[in-house]
């Protein structure tokens, strides 16, 4: 990517998410951060100043989210990108049990996932060549209740994505999921093999990606915590 666009990333606290906001603003975007406050997020607002919007981070509050929104349209009036960085454990209270650890992950996002896009949505349609991208891990892409079932929407949040893929188009926004691959989903018929990416070479590819507008990625990495963080 080459002109300057903007973008909202979510989950950019730490791990992928803040990588790729630090990668977009060197690259000279305009990145709207939905990140708990942070000495880098600090530092980055110092360096870039209006380059680098600061947006509330409890997505799945949808009055936060509404409130995001209404910062970018304020700011820009229109997004070219949204990256809904769902693997991260930023909206978990701090006395979930490890036992509900997984569950919780998994629905919050969802619901932080439904927000963006549907608040998002009005938005990305004004912007130029405007496209979401997803991006999971083995946790956030696990299906929920009965593994048995069929899987869809309501108990697997990157099938949610992928439904909403028809009505993003009808806007002229184009998706992108990426995600470990799904024995019951794939992607390819090659074998995953899990790298090791950091959250820097992990940024890097999927920036260089980005442009190719393809409608499904598959990320495995051997390191999970170092892209996504579990406990804060």
């Amino acid at each position: 990517m080459t002109n300057s666009r903007r973008f909202w990333v979510t989950g950019a606290s730490n791990g992928l998410g803040l990588a790729l906001v630090e990668r977009m603003l060197e690259q000279g975007h305009r990145v709207a951060a939905s990140g708990k406050d942070d000495e880098v997020l600090d530092a980055l607002s110092a360096r870039y100043g209006s380059q680098l919007l600061r947006l509330p981070w409890q997505l799945h509050d949808e009055q936060q989210a509404v409130a995001a929104c209404q910062q970018i349209c304020h700011a820009w009036c229109s997004l070219n990108g949204l990256v809904i960085n769902a693997g991260t454990s930023d909206y978990l209270a701090d006395d979930v049990p490890d036992s509900e650890l997984i569950e919780a992950i998994v629905t919050s996002n969802q619901v932080a996932a439904e927000h963006c896009v549907s608040h998002a949505l009005p938005l990305l349609a004004k912007g130029d060549s405007p496209q979401v991208m997803a991006v999971f891990n083995r946790y956030s892409a696990l299906q929920l209740y009965a593994p048995t079932q069929v899987t869809a929407g309501w108990n697997n949040t990157p099938q949610w994505m992928r439904e909403q893929r028809k009505a993003l188009a009808a806007h002229g926004v184009q998706l992108t999921v990426v995600g470990p691959q799904s024995l019951k989903t794939p992607v390819t018929p090659a074998q995953a093999i899990p790298e090791e990416w950091t959250p820097q070479s992990a940024a890097e590819e999927l920036l260089l990606r980005w442009p190719q507008r393809e409608p499904e990625l598959v990320l495995e990495t051997l390191d999970l915590s170092s892209l996504w963080p579990l406990r804060p």
